[in-house]
């Protein structure tokens, strides 16, 4: 049988890395997870609990493509109350994750052939998913001096037809502020070309709020997720939204590609938003193991990061450390019983010399691998 063309898109290494974490761990060793960004915490108890409940009182069957209106509605009220913009309900879309969202907007947007910008490094699925969709990705090395995030100097020589930017990024944490998102909206605004922002990370910030590019256009598609700051990763529940003229247009494709989101996860994502002392309580950890990173890392030899302005995420240049990040990872899964994942990931360029470390998990277990770090790279210093 003859596979096609685009269904050749790279692994996802920190899936591979996952997986040697869970035989190393069911071989007997304790393995401290840095390697995946997913909370270490269970969905909201109130989310759980509206489930609970609906399980027994609802057949849970399909909702409308576009998903419950309450939940659509919760959503829109979510961009007024942190960020002041006025939302209407009906721009609002529901989606399998994330995921689903990236794949309604690639094909709501683009044509086979069209080419889409990408800051390097970023998400490693932006590049595959375009890839199956017959799009181009066209990556931009972001630079150090701008925190690596792109900037309109960066992409003013480049031909593409759409820019979708992460903010808080994954894998580096760093945020664009109001300025600089304006900046690349503009742009886009001056060449005809779409914009997309990823901003599944609001919410977990740190010294300053997220700017949603929706306060700066309507003609833009902003994509989301109950993932992060609802810990609710498994549970499959996005968002998007869409300017006025898009909504039919991708209503039609989701009914077509999935009918809808799970209609058990969008009960308990409507519930989960209400459960903000919860919420506010995981990111107060979040922050607390930042710091522990933000100190502990320098300490283990990994000095080269950037302070990271929200998400779970430390990106650090171990180029003084290795030029095999994948090799060195496995190293340290070995070596210290501490997965991270390597930066060929994000940057199939320049990811051979970076690692994510993630601090999602509990605190107990951030400490722990700090001083698992710390331990192996003194005593690797001395070999």
């Amino acid at each position: 049988m003859h596979n096609s063309r685009r269904g050749e898109v790279d692994p996802f290494i920190v899936m591979d890395v996952m997986e040697a974490a869970r035989a190393a761990e069911a071989s007997g060793r304790s393995i401290i997870h840095m390697e995946v960004g997913q909370p270490g915490t269970p969905a909201p108890e109130g989310a759980r609990k509206a489930l609970a409940a609906a399980l027994e009182e609802d057949a849970l069957g399909y909702t409308v493509a576009l998903g419950l209106p309450a939940l659509r509605s919760r959503i829109a009220q979510l961009y007024g109350d942190w960020y002041n913009v006025d939302l209407d309900p009906a721009r609002v879309v529901v989606t399998p994750g994330s995921s689903g969202a990236f794949l309604l907007a690639f094909t709501a947007l683009f044509d086979a052939g069209d080419r889409v910008a990408l800051g390097k490094p970023g998400y490693p699925s932006y590049r595959q998913i375009l890839r199956a969709l017959d799009l181009e990705a066209v990556e931009i090395e972001t630079a150090p001096e701008n925190r690596l995030q792109p900037v309109p100097a960066e992409l003013r020589g480049a031909e593409f037809d759409g820019l979708l930017v992460a903010s808080p990024a994954n894998p580096t944490g760093t945020m664009l502020n109001r300025e600089q998102m304006g900046a690349l909206v503009g742009l886009c605004a001056e060449k005809g070309a779409a914009f997309i922002s990823d901003e599944i990370y609001h919410g977990i910030e740190y010294e300053a709020k997220a700017v949603t590019a929706l306060e700066l256009s309507d003609d833009v598609v902003v994509i989301n997720s109950f993932s992060k700051y609802f810990s609710m990763t498994g549970w499959r529940a996005g968002w998007m939204v869409v300017p006025p003229a898009l909504v039919r247009q991708v209503e039609r494709l989701a009914q077509n590609l999935f009918i809808c989101a799970p209609h058990a996860s969008q009960v308990a994502a409507l519930a989960a938003m209400d459960c903000e002392d919860e919420l506010e309580g995981n990111l107060s950890v979040y922050a607390a193991n930042r710091q522990l990173m933000l100190e502990g890392l320098p300490k283990a030899g990994f000095d080269r990061i950037a302070p990271p302005d929200g998400a779970f995420y430390i990106y650090a240049d171990v180029a003084h450390l290795t030029s095999d990040s994948r090799a060195f990872a496995a190293e340290l899964l070995e070596g210290a019983g501490v997965a991270v994942t390597p930066g060929l990931d994000f940057d199939p360029d320049r990811g051979a010399t970076t690692l994510r470390f993630s601090y999602a998990r509990s605190t107990a277990d951030i400490a722990e691998g700090l001083s698992r770090l710390q331990s192996y790279m003194a005593g690797r210093d001395r070999e």
